[in-house]
């Protein structure tokens, strides 16, 4: 038998059970945390899996999530957890779930999932920026230990960060607060969920400034956009201000087809310099 411990791919780390009452269990597995902490793309992708499970667990048309919006009030534990589900309006282009992730019986993060279906055609138009599809040579694998904590998401997916992007590496502070990554998972192709996770992956953009350790998230919302296409995805993250103790964070997520996959808006609190 397996141990516990032993890696899970994304997919089946991201498993819901449902209890048939509008509410589902789940498992936070140490592979998809940053130390301890359960990471936060990967808890927007467990609350979207919870409402679309729920949807056709009640008969609804199968759908995709589109909007997930989250407040993360307290960090989770590795561990079980609860979610429940509160369907909020039933739509012909999109459904709302409630859904909150307990554990303990304290809420820790609350969220609003937007379902329908994800456009497959090309965009009509686009402005993202400009990317290799894939990571160059010189690009640096994320694992190990970081300045927030163990890399644990090492253990199931492939982050590599330009280094001409990530000055803190180099020793360098004065960089501005702007990161490019590469990231797929390592068992499977990257569908929705795995672009929720893609969209919060890179390091703290405030490293760049000297900033180092937890950066916790206090609202992070992501918008899907298309299905991803296999292989590597591309993200660029920025902030366009750290002020005081707080700094927000845009990210976009480009598919291996040059496509925009997720967008992903959040605000989250920076370490003291």
């Amino acid at each position: 038998m397996s141990a516990p411990t032993d890696p899970a791919p994304f997919g089946a780390a991201c498993a819901v059970r449902s209890l048939g009452d509008g509410t589902l269990t789940a498992d936070l597995r140490p592979e998809w945390a940053i130390g301890n902490h359960p990471h936060g793309g990967f808890l927007l992708a467990l609350l979207a899996k919870a409402a679309l499970v729920m949807l056709a667990e009640r008969g609804e048309p199968s759908a995709d999530p589109l909007v997930v919006s989250a407040e993360f009030l307290r960090p989770p534990a590795v561990g079980p957890v609860l979610l429940r589900t509160n369907l909020r309006k039933v739509g012909r282009r999109a459904t709302v779930v409630e859904v909150c992730l307990e554990q303990r019986g304290r809420s820790c993060v609350e969220a609003r999932v937007t379902a329908g279906r994800l456009p497959m055609r090309r965009p009509d138009w686009s402005d993202l920026p400009p990317m290799p599809a894939e990571p160059p040579a010189g690009a640096i694998p994320v694992s190990g230990d970081t300045a927030e904590g163990s890399f644990n998401l090492a253990k199931g997916c492939d982050v590599r960060l330009d280094p001409a992007t990530a000055g803190y590496l180099a020793g360098r502070t004065g960089d501005a607060p702007k990161i490019r990554l590469w990231v797929r998972p390592k068992h499977a192709h990257p569908d929705p969920y795995f672009a929720l996770l893609a969209s919060d992956v890179n390091p703290p953009v405030v490293f760049n400034l000297g900033r180092f350790g937890w950066s916790p998230t206090v609202q992070l919302t992501a918008l899907l956009r298309t299905r991803p296409a296999p292989g590597w995805l591309r993200v660029q993250v920025e902030s366009r201000s750290v002020q005081e103790s707080w700094f927000d964070s845009d990210a976009v997520v480009i598919d291996a087809a040059g496509r925009l996959v997720c967008q992903a808006r959040q605000l989250a609190l920076a370490p003291a310099p």
